[in-house]
């Protein structure tokens, strides 16, 4: 076992990555489950059919601006590490520090846990047995369901192929990516052209017009249709900040490319455009997926739809046979991609934090397939932790703050670095400087500040996820001074 771990034969990563691979990579790793989930949570708080669109947008935006501004730093910097690097180089290395800590305490890891339940929770579907309700044993109150092993096997599996290097990962990620784009893309269109009823024009009569709905909840706790109220001011603002916690989630993991940049050919020039490509196209499809769902439901049914599965409500219109079975499996293809987007790319993080003597000395080096082997199973161990404590769901709503607070300080840092840094080559300069990036800013800022105001529980716990690092930060760093 101690060899399998120590196992190292190579120094360096090998660049075998083209550019499709890196876009395949930005795009696999956006779309997970939340596509085909949070649009249920986004209409019970705007209403309308414009602002479910609105919000989307505004998340789309959000994501291109950022993904440009990354383009002038991932160009500085082609190396693996990414947002950790970025953040150390403009700031300190202790900021770089408490965004690694958070990426392998919750963020990446828990988001690996997340969409190996989704898996399992549509692999139900097709076998009962292997879902999420499905109780093995319980020793108090700790209980363990079939979907979580499901989850943790895939978890497994994913990394060990890994291990096996980055030509084999790569055509697992064209393949199950590919499949999945074009799998939405013929939901969008059937979505159109199949559906019986059409429900566009009575949606949009909704407009623009914000309307929040005052509901109940039955004796199982679930949300139930009332009366909806136009809202607007500081209610319409904190209804589109608690919106966009799911569209912003649903949109995450598109920086996951710059870990990996050193397994990038020509990473200079192919970071930044794979940056652009794929999340332009995650930002087109969502936005299209949005619009048949106006097209093939009403709004009513789309807020309160079973356990917000939007996606299968939608398939079941286009194909009344068969709708849940093809959705089902359209998302144990997308969310099976996605992990394995996930996974290659946070253990690059990891590796670069050891070689910066801020992360365990063995999880710095690669085996002799040129991987960090020892990174990955500790991400493995981690993320199968978060699928066992059912809390995985919980700390992804609590780290949404974080998550966008360390873009802002990214972004931040493209200005930081023109002034202490100027001599540095830049293959490309972030698009629109800089007046996109203080737009990215000031959105960012904008749905942090409203977050704070209206989900408190969720912003303070995440916080002090992230602050809990300093500590460890320093004691590493005095571990190592002795």
């Amino acid at each position: 076992m101690v060899r399998f771990f120590m196992q190292q034969n190579s120094t360096e990563f090998k660049p075998t990555l083209s550019l499709m691979d890196a876009t395949l990579l930005v795009a696999g790793s956006m779309i997970g489950s939340g596509i085909f989930i949070v649009s249920a949570d986004i209409v019970r708080n705007v209403g309308s059919a414009g602002w479910l669109i609105l919000v989307w947008l505004l998340t789309g935006i959000m994501t291109l601006v950022a993904a440009l501004s990354y383009g002038e730093l991932s160009g500085m910097f082609p190396k693996a590490g990414g947002q950790y690097v970025y953040l150390k180089e403009a700031y300190n290395p202790l900021l770089g520090f408490l965004y690694g800590w958070s990426f392998f305490a919750v963020i990446q890891t828990a988001t690996i846990a997340a969409v190996g339940v989704a898996f399992s929770k549509f692999l139900a579907y097709l076998v009962p047995q292997l879902g999420n309700t499905y109780l093995l044993f319980s020793i108090g109150s700790f209980k363990i369901f079939s979907g979580q092993l499901v989850a943790i096997g895939i978890i497994c599996f994913l990394t060990y192929v890994n291990t096996r290097g980055v030509k084999e990962v790569k055509w697992i990620q064209r393949l199950f990516t590919s499949t999945k784009l074009l799998a939405l893309f013929g939901l969008i269109v059937f979505g159109f052209i199949l559906v019986k009823n059409s429900y566009w024009s009575e949606n949009w009569k909704t407009g623009f017009t914000a309307l929040q709905n005052v509901g109940t909840k039955n004796a199982v706790g679930a949300l139930q249709p009332a009366q909806w109220l136009g809202i607007t001011g500081s209610a319409l603002a904190g209804a589109i900040a608690t919106a966009m916690v799911g569209s912003v989630f649903s949109s995450d993991a598109w920086n996951n490319v710059t870990f990996i940049a050193g397994e990038i050919k020509n990473a200079s020039r192919n970071l930044g455009l794979s940056l652009f490509f794929g999340t332009l196209i995650v930002t087109l499809i969502y936005i299209a997926t949005n619009l048949m769902y106006l097209n093939v439901m009403p709004l009513q049914e789309m807020a309160f739809c079973a356990d917000d599965r939007v996606a299968v409500l939608a398939a079941n219109k286009i194909f009344p046979s068969y709708g849940t079975t093809l959705i089902a499996v359209c998302i144990m293809i997308s969310t099976f991609g996605c992990n394995n987007g996930l996974i290659l790319s946070g253990a690059r993080v990891y590796y670069t934090m050891a070689n910066d003597n801020l992360f365990f000395k063995q999880v710095g080096k690669l085996n002799k397939n040129a991987v960090p082997q020892v990174a990955l199973w500790l991400q493995c161990i981690v993320a199968s932790a978060w699928c066992l404590s059912g809390k995985y769901g919980n700390l992804l709503d609590m780290i949404s703050l974080v998550v966008v607070l360390f873009y802002i300080l990214t972004i931040a840092g493209i200005f930081i670095l023109r002034k202490t840094k100027p001599e540095m080559e830049r293959p490309y300069k972030a698009f629109g400087y800089p007046f996109l990036p203080i737009l990215y800013i000031v959105m960012g800022l904008a749905f942090c500040g409203l977050l704070i105001v209206y989900k408190p529980e969720y912003t303070w716990a995440g916080l002090g996820i992230t602050l809990s690092g300093i500590p460890i930060y320093y004691l590493m760093r005095n571990q190592i001074k002795k």
